[in-house]
């Protein structure tokens, strides 16, 4: 008799379940990939950067959910955020360099350390394609400006104009007066990277921007360098940046806390080091902004940043929600 009040309860949980609107489109494959979550292990799980990270998280999960790959959830769920053209920060309306040209930066990298990026490049709404062709295509890690053009022409990427009149009349307003003065959690977190963890328990990453708003033509920021920008060790974990590409660039930011995690720190708590790291170095962070956000190989994730108003996006089989970071200030 108790055995089968017990089955009567599981199968009225599992029929709840199956029956709740976010995982009906899953229902065929839900005993097949149903999340792992044992002690602190889950498994999928991907989370990304800002508020954009909700539908690129969406995308992915199409991905995970069915027991796909991390690497072809990370790059299929920037691609949304890619190409939005009411997005100012990444792909097609990205805000323009000081000359009003629309640069993009973007990198990838799997489980196996394979990686590839590109940098400074014009016309190509996907970018993060185009870095995950120069790692499987090529012998190399980064291209950029003309050649990586060139590159994605090869591999039958289409040229688009990157600059929407929306990002032409705030770059022509920003012309009258030219003065470069980033204004903190809005002009520069002009990135999305996202980290995932499927069910195999392998890791992926991607990161991809328009970069600096009005920055030098030919800047380029962490987002397509790896071990700053992101990095992934499919042993320990994985970590992206946001914010001032320079700063990040500087303490290689997301390789060092995929090595703060190594030694057995939590990812929120890796994140913290790395930001403090960069905070010990500038008198002043006032109108400076950085972030990072991690995941290891238990799905545990974490984010910090040197100010309030950092967010990120997390999505597992059970939710998808949005976090505010902790922040230093």
């Amino acid at each position: 008799m108790t055995a089968r009040r017990k089955f009567i309860k599981q199968a009225s949980l599992l029929g709840g379940l199956l029956l709740s609107p976010f995982h009906t489109h899953h229902k065929k494959h839900i005993q097949k990939n149903v999340q792992k979550t044992t002690g602190t292990e889950t498994r999928p799980i991907v989370i990304s950067t800002w508020k954009h990270g909700l539908p690129a998280n969406e995308a992915a999960w199409k991905i995970l959910g069915e027991g796909g790959a991390a690497l072809d959830a990370v790059e299929q769920g920037v691609r949304v955020i890619e190409a939005d053209p009411d997005n100012g920060s990444v792909g097609i309306g990205g805000r323009p360099d000081r000359d009003g040209i629309v640069t993009l930066d973007a990198c990838i990298m799997d489980q196996n350390y394979r990686c590839g990026a590109v940098a400074c490049l014009t016309d190509i709404v996907h970018p993060i394609t185009v870095a995950r062709y120069v790692m499987e295509r090529t012998p190399h890690v980064l291209l950029v400006g003309e050649g990586a053009l060139q590159f994605a022409l090869e591999n039958g990427m289409k040229k688009t104009n990157l600059l929407t009149k929306k990002s032409e009349q705030e770059w022509r307003k920003w012309l009258k007066h030219s003065q470069y003065q980033p204004v903190i959690n809005i002009e520069n977190h002009d990135t999305i990277g996202m980290l995932a963890l499927d069910a195999s328990g392998h890791l992926s990453g991607s990161c991809t921007t328009s970069g600096m708003a009005y920055k030098l033509h030919g800047r380029v920021g962490d987002s397509p360098i790896i071990g700053a920008g992101l990095y992934v060790d499919n042993e320990v974990g994985a970590a992206c940046a946001t914010g001032m590409g320079e700063e990040v660039i500087r303490i290689a930011g997301s390789a060092i806390v995929v090595e703060l995690m190594r030694q057995g720190k939590h990812p929120e708590e890796a994140c913290r080091i790395a930001v403090e790291r960069i905070i010990s170095r500038n008198k002043d962070v006032s109108h400076l902004q950085v972030g990072f956000l991690a995941l290891n190989k238990h799905g545990e994730y974490g984010g910090y940043s040197i100010h309030k108003g950092f967010n990120y996006a997390v999505q597992t089989l059970d939710s998808a929600k949005m976090v505010d970071a902790r922040a230093a200030q």
